[in-house]
């Protein structure tokens, strides 16, 4: 992935893995969002969007979910209307976590271990970024996306993938640190 510099209004990012082989646990990843406020970039989220949830004016949808990867195409899809969320709010990360707490709670699934993992960040019918994740094979969480309004208003993207070693909670905490 790359860093793309243009004014965007909605974007979806879209989560494919392959199932797990027969016999063995479900990969499960989810994808998720923290929003920040314009006031607190990095600070603590104003809200975060994942399964089962999605933003409290409905700019951040969670279309689609999967537990298993099963199925054709994309896993996870959600949309982001950026044009649409309010002056108060500056920053919104996008992530990808793996569910999985291992054998008494050991982090085991890595994305280097779960086959066929892509993301896709699209605006439109136009593929802004794509990743097999394989730059952050090594961990069990990443970012995916970083959106960021600028004085104007309009939204940027980094679409650098940043890996954690970090179950879904601690996750949630580590993805508002500034990119380095």
């Amino acid at each position: 992935m790359s860093a793309i510099r243009k004014s965007l209004a909605k974007v979806e990012i879209a989560l494919r893995w392959d199932p797990s082989p027969a016999g063995t646990p479900a990969h499960d990843l989810d994808i998720l969002a923290a929003v920040y406020g314009a006031a607190a970039l990095y600070g603590d989220p104003v809200y975060l969007v994942h399964f089962g949830s999605r933003a409290p004016d409905g700019t951040i949808t969670l279309n689609r979910d999967s537990a298993t990867g099963q199925g054709l195409g994309f896993d996870e899809v959600m949309t982001l209307e950026l044009d649409r969320l309010s002056p108060e709010l500056g920053r919104v990360v996008v992530g990808v976590v793996i569910q999985d707490p291992g054998p008494e709670g050991a982090r085991t699934k890595t994305f280097a271990r779960v086959a066929g993992t892509g993301v896709r960040v699209r605006e439109g019918y136009d593929d802004l970024a794509a990743s097999d994740l394989a730059e952050v094979g090594g961990f069990s969480a990443a970012t995916v996306a970083e959106f960021l309004r600028d004085p104007s208003g309009g939204w940027s993207l980094d679409a650098r993938p940043r890996g954690f070693d970090a179950d879904p909670e601690q996750y949630t905490r580590l993805m508002a640190a500034p990119r380095p």
